[in-house]
């Protein structure tokens, strides 16, 4: 059965409450406000965040939606301590692990995205080391919900630069992947670009998996702009194959077809196309603005 999801805010779940009652699981700080407040204050807006992934959780299986991705954004700052220096660990791993279950026994596809300032590919050292603290953390927290070491429920990033060129920056992703924590490294994923410069599906095939054997994660969206060396369902196909667990892909659309000043790359409110499945049995994540009222609207249009 294919499974639709969608992307770490929900709009549903808070159409009926007040604003000042709406259930966030992003509440983060800036650099100054964590140096001011510390780690107390981070602690409290984590359980905060944690306590209203539960009720979207919740909210999710009410809706039959199964596939999610959490927001990377749970816990403010996370490169500027250790989880284990928490003031409440012992309660946060308590709640995360209670997260874990309600995750497991519903079978719900969890996962993460972080932010595009994680290069592992990168020339420059220090966001090397940036980005491994970063990605290990991630795992640490799928860790703390005592979920499976497994792509099903990845961690997926881009190789995120081209610099010199792609086949140097795919042998430096190569070469720093082993620097991962095994926790990390049994559940990242890569993703094909949507500049025809970056990196298509065969691409990673050929320069990452072949080598690494980190699955593919197909984005439909990105491959109509990234460059053209196969077609879709070649692509879609030759991702698949890199899964060892029920494959994870990607769907969005253009922007520009609600309004025709914007980018054709932005991502669009809600879904106009329907995913492309060439009869295979994948898992997808929307990436729409307008969230989980977008998903329920494709399955309205197209299912």
């Amino acid at each position: 059965m294919n499974r639709i999801g969608y992307c770490c805010i929900s709009i549903g779940v808070n159409e009926k409450l007040k604003k000042k009652d709406h259930i966030l699981v992003n509440r983060g700080m800036i650099k100054k406000t964590f140096e001011f407040k510390g780690l107390s204050y981070v602690s409290e807006l984590a359980l905060q965040n944690i306590s209203d992934l539960k009720k979207i959780l919740e909210y999710n299986i009410s809706k039959d939606i199964y596939v999610y991705r959490m927001s990377s954004d749970m816990f403010p700052c996370i490169g500027f301590y250790n989880l284990s220096d928490l003031p409440n660990f012992k309660l946060i791993s308590e709640k995360m692990k209670n997260l874990g279950d309600l995750i497991k026994s519903n079978d719900i596809r969890v996962s993460f995205h972080p932010s595009h300032f994680c290069v592992l590919a990168s020339e420059n050292p220090d966001v090397v080391t940036k980005t491994i603290d970063e990605l290990n953390k991630h795992a640490e927290l799928m860790d703390l919900m005592g979920l499976e070491k497994s792509h099903y429920y990845p961690i997926n990033i881009h190789i995120g630069t081209t610099k010199p060129t792609c086949q140097e920056a795919m042998q430096r992703f190569c070469q720093n992947f082993p620097l991962l924590s095994d926790s990390c490294k049994s559940r990242l994923t890569l993703e094909n670009d949507d500049s025809p410069n970056q990196y298509s599906v065969k691409m990673l095939y050929d320069g990452i998996y072949q080598h690494l054997k980190v699955p593919i994660v197909f984005d439909q969206f990105h491959f109509l702009y990234g460059p053209q060396d196969q077609t879709m369902e070649e692509a879609l196909k030759l991702a698949l194959s890199t899964w060892n667990v029920k494959p994870l892909t990607h769907m969005s659309s253009s922007k520009k077809i609600e309004d025709e000043k914007s980018v054709q790359t932005a991502h669009a409110d809600y879904i106009y196309e329907k995913i492309q499945t060439f009869g295979l049995d994948f898992d997808t994540e929307l990436e729409c603005k307008k969230k989980d009222i977008a998903l329920l609207k494709y399955r309205q249009d197209f299912l």
